[in-house]
C-alpha cells in the first residue's frame, strides 16, 4: 500500500476519533435544558412550570408541545428536542435487552386469586389495565382494593408504595378504603396518608393534573396510577358528532401520557371506562365500551365486569397481549374484593 493511501486512511481515523469526541462533549454539555439550543432562562422556567423539567422530558415530548407551553417557535422547539435527543439512546434494542427490563415488572393482586390467575398474577406494572362495565360492576371497587393492596409487602401481592387516584365522577370514599384496610389489618390513616388524590371537573384539568403527577411519580414513591373514570370527562365536555374528532384526539394524548408513565417509571396504571348500548347490535350483548378505538388499541389489559346474583361479578379479559381470553368469577363485599 502507498504511503500516500495510508496517510489518508490515518487522516479519516483521526477525523471520525475528532468527530466522535465533539459528539461525546456536546452530549456530556446538554444536562439542563438550559444548554439546549433556543432555550432561554425564561423559556427554561416555562417549561419547568409545565413540567418539561429534565432534557430527558424534552427528548420523548413534540414541537407542538413545546409551543404551546413557552411560546417559542415550532423550527426552535424541533431544534431543542433534536439536541436533547441526540444525548440518549434512542434507537432499536434486542428482543433480550427487552426481557431483562420486564424482569422489573410488579404484579399487584387484585384481591382475587381467580382475577389475579385471570390477568396473569394481577394488575401489571409497565402496562394499562381497563376495566368497563355499567354502574355497580365492582369497577371503582377494585381501584379501591388496588389503593390498599399496593401498600401490602410484596411477599403479599403489594408493591410497598403508594398510590395516586384521579376521580372524575365524585366516586373517591376515603370511608372504604378505610374499611378496606381493616380488613387487611393494616392501619387506615396510614393507608389513607399514602393515597395521592385529585378531583377532575373537566377534560382539560384531568390532563393537567396529570401533567402535574409526574412531579411525584418520578420520586418513586408511587406505583400505581387509577383514573376513575377516563372517559367521564371527555364525554361529557365534548357532544355531539361534530366534536368526536377532537374529543379523541385529545383522549389519545391523554391516554398515551399514561403509557409513558407506566413505561418510564414502571408504575401500574388502573383506568374504569364508562359504556353505551350499541343499537346496531339487534342480538346478543350491545354494551360498548366509550373511547372507541384509541383505547382499545392503547390499553394493554381490557377487563369487561358485569354483575352477576348477590355480591358476585364476572369479569371476562376481552384483550390481552399474552393472556387467553377468559371468564373468572369474584365478589364484593365489606371486606373488599375476593373469591
Amino acid at each position: 500500500m502507498a504511503k500516500g493511501e495510508n496517510a489518508s486512511e490515518l487522516e479519516a481515523v483521526a477525523v471520525e476519533e475528532t468527530s466522535s469526541k465533539k459528539k461525546e462533549t456536546v452530549e456530556e454539555k446538554l444536562l439542563e435544558i438550559e444548554d439546549l439550543p433556543g432555550v432561554s432562562d425564561a423559556t427554561a422556567s416555562k417549561l419547568r412550570e409545565a413540567g418539561y423539567d429534565t432534557v430527558e422530558a424534552i427528548a420523548f415530548s413534540m414541537p407542538s408541545e413545546l409551543v404551546e407551553v413557552c411560546g417559542i417557535g415550532e423550527a426552535t422547539a424541533a431544534k431543542a428536542i433534536n439536541a436533547a435527543r441526540a444525548t440518549m439512546d434512542m434507537g432499536f434494542e434486542t428482543g433480550t435487552d427487552v426481557l431483562h427490563r420486564r424482569e422489573n415488572i410488579e404484579k399487584i393482586t387484585t384481591g382475587s386469586n381467580e382475577l389475579d390467575a385471570l390477568l396473569g398474577g394481577g394488575i401489571e406494572t409497565q402496562a394499562i389495565t381497563e376495566a368497563f362495565g355499567k354502574f355497580g360492576s365492582g369497577k371503582s371497587q377494585i381501584g379501591f382494593q388496588l389503593c390498599v393492596n399496593i401498600q401490602m409487602p410484596k411477599d403479599q401481592g403489594g408493591a410497598e408504595a403508594g398510590a395516586m387516584f384521579i376521580d372524575t365522577e365524585g366516586t373517591f370514599r376515603p370511608e372504604r378504603i378505610a374499611q378496606i384496610a381493616l380488613a387487611k389489618n393494616l392501619n387506615p390513616e396510614q393507608v389513607l396518608s399514602n393515597i395521592l388524590v385529585a378531583r377532575a371537573y373537566n377534560s382539560d384539568h384531568q390532563m393537567l393534573l396529570l401533567d402535574k403527577a409526574e412531579e411525584e411519580i418520578k420520586k418513586g414513591a408511587i406505583k400505581l396510577i387509577v383514573v376513575d373514570s377516563i372517559t367521564s370527562a371527555f364525554r361529557s365536555d365534548y357532544m355531539g358528532r361534530g366534536q368526536l374528532a377532537e374529543r379523541q384526539m385529545k383522549l389519545n394524548k391523554h391516554i398515551h401520557t399514561l403509557l409513558k408513565f407506566a413505561d418510564k417509571y414502571n408504575v401500574a396504571v388502573y383506568i374504569t371506562n364508562q359504556v353505551m348500548d350499541n343499537p346496531g347490535i339487534l342480538f346478543g350483548d350491545p354494551t360498548t365500551p366509550i373511547g372507541g378505538h384509541i383505547l382499545a388499541h392503547t390499553s394493554t389489559y381490557r377487563l369487561y365486569l358485569r354483575r352477576s346474583k348477590e355480591t358476585r361479578r364476572i369479569a371476562k379479559l376481552v384483550d390481552s397481549p399474552n393472556m387467553p381470553d377468559g371468564e373468572a368469577i369474584f365478589n364484593v363485599t365489606e371486606k373488599g374484593i375476593g373469591d
